[in-house]
């Protein structure tokens, strides 16, 4: 394919990626407003960010695995149209239940672009040339995850829209995303082989994956870390995964090769995959409720204080992106990127409530600019490394764990920060000489501001300040694990065939071989 070409099919995918980053990110500052409309519990509230989260995570390895038995395309405009679908659905709840059930909608559809987005671009472009687009769809992903918070807010604080329109804000980029892979994405046709998809595999992987990952959602606010419902848990998720791994060794069409992880770099990228997912989405995303608790401001001028991140993720991932496809050299812009992530985790660590937006703008750019190198170029390494067959797979196994360490940061440093608060709260109180009248509030639970005497408010900015600087220093070292990853990967060649090249010569000497075999 052409530079044009590739250009116009990637058009469609970023607006398919761009949607389902932005409907796990767009609710962030909204929900306090939603769960208060629809007169809904303080456990509703986790629910609605938990339930889209669980599905695509535990929904990308099935996604992954169907691209490699089936029509990449028909595959990705489904998940746009579950989307969709999903989307309207939270738009016009009336209930939280309804409310809680279109996210799991919402969650499969996004699970689906998340996987097929990625899986596709591999199969169109060459990794040697791979790189400069991989910087596009990194910013795509900076954008969306980053600028989700900024929308929502907007779209709550402005009364002639609502947050109704934080979900019916997708559907406008998923229809025309729908139309643009229908006309523009046309991957030649290859010869199949005989489909049987494992059932019991992927129940399996999907309940196994739930149990743990509603665990660590719920433990500490729900439940005592330390109970029955954490050894029920992880015990059945612990059986269910290990049920999966004898499953999947002993079937044709595994959900997820175990043989991938033979593979060296595999293997290393899918732990460091993690490990950014815990340091990167782990620390971040309590950044709005510092902005807004800590600082003072509104959801709106939260959103905006998030663009130093954005703009330099976004420039360290194009121009990183740019320089691979130029020279083919790429391992040392991943460790590069790990070193930057670390320091900026470790800067981070020592803001507080006094902390100036100069200094604090200067650190999340070091951040984005560390994770801007590194997450999309993990990706390639790992694509340009395996069979085109599994490249489904391999992309989806990323994902997965990208997300999954995602959801184990956010819920394990949740559950730190609230301690941490509370703590610090006893702490200003008992300095100020006030009786203790509660913990201050947790993760779902933040004081407002505007109804808080003066010296009460101090004592509130001061402990969630510190207790922020806290969770990115508990952060650090997942980043430095991530750094020695990295550096045990070995760099190999950047392919120059792309993936449905590469899977069209492997089936001609798989031909070749059966022809020979039956010769000899």
């Amino acid at each position: 394919m052409t530079n044009r070409q590739i250009l116009q099919a990637m058009s469609g995918l970023m607006a398919g990626m761009f949607v389902a980053i932005l409907a796990g990110t767009v609710v962030a500052n909204a929900l306090p407003t939603i769960i208060a409309d629809l007169e809904a519990s303080q456990s509703s509230y986790t629910w609605v960010v938990t339930a889209e989260l669980l599905a695509m995570t535990a929904t990308v390895p099935l996604w992954g695995k169907l691209s490699d038995l089936f029509d990449k395309k028909l595959l990705l405009q489904l998940s746009l149209g579950m989307f969709v679908v999903g989307s309207l659905l939270a738009g016009f709840s009336h209930d939280v239940e309804l409310l809680i059930l279109s996210r799991v909608v919402q969650g499969i559809g996004a699970g689906g672009l998340t996987a097929l987005a990625q899986v596709v671009m591999a199969a169109i472009i060459p990794p040697r040339r791979l790189g400069k687009y991989a910087g596009i769809f990194g910013a795509v992903f900076a954008i969306g995850t980053v600028a989700g918070p900024l929308v929502g807010g907007v779209l709550v604080d402005t009364s002639w829209l609502g947050w109704r329109w934080c979900f019916f804000i997708g559907v406008p980029f998923a229809l025309p995303a729908i139309a643009l892979l229908q006309r523009t994405l046309r991957l030649p046709a290859v010869a199949r082989r005989e489909v049987k998809i494992d059932f019991l595999g992927a129940f399996l992987i999907v309940a196994g994956v739930c149990a743990l990952l509603i665990w660590v959602t719920l433990a500490g606010d729900e439940f005592d870390w330390a109970s029955w419902q954490t050894a029920a848990l992880t015990g059945a998720g612990v059986l269910l995964l290990a049920a999966a791994v004898f499953v999947e060794a002993r079937t044709a069409e595994p959900v997820i090769p175990l043989g991938i992880f033979r593979n060296r770099t595999v293997t290393l990228t899918t732990v460091a995959s993690l490990l950014v997912g815990v340091a990167m989405f782990g620390g971040t995303v309590f950044l709005s409720q510092y902005f807004q608790v800590s600082l003072g401001k509104s959801p709106t001028v939260a959103g905006l204080m998030s663009l130093p991140m954005i703009l330099g993720l976004l420039v360290s991932s194009t121009v990183a992106g740019q320089v691979i496809s130029k020279t083919g050299v790429w391992k040392r812009y991943l460790v590069a990127g790990a070193v930057i992530m670390t320091v900026g985790l470790g800067l981070l660590s020592t803001i507080d409530a006094d902390t100036s937006f100069t200094l604090l703008s200067a650190y999340m750019a070091v951040l984005g600019i560390g994770v801007g190198m590194l997450m999309q170029n993990l990706v390639l390494a790992a694509q340009n490394d395996v069979p085109a067959s599994e490249l489904g797979a391999a992309t989806s196994v990323l994902s997965f764990f990208r997300s999954m360490g995602g959801t184990i940061g956010t819920s394990v440093l949740g559950a730190i920060l609230a301690n941490q608060v509370a703590s610090e709260m006893t702490k200003g109180l008992d300095a100020a000489g006030i009786p203790a009248g509660g913990d201050g509030g947790g993760e779902n639970s933040v004081p407002d501001m505007s109804t808080l005497p003066e010296p009460m408010r101090q004592i509130v900015e001061q402990a969630y300040g510190v207790a922020t600087a806290d969770l990115f220093l508990i952060a650090t070292p997942c980043a430095l694990l991530a750094l020695l990853t990295v550096v045990s990967i070995k760099e190999k060649p950047l392919k120059t065939t792309s993936g449905m090249e590469r899977l069209a010569e492997e089936a001609a000497t798989a031909t070749e071989t059966d022809k020979t075999v039956v010769g000899g």
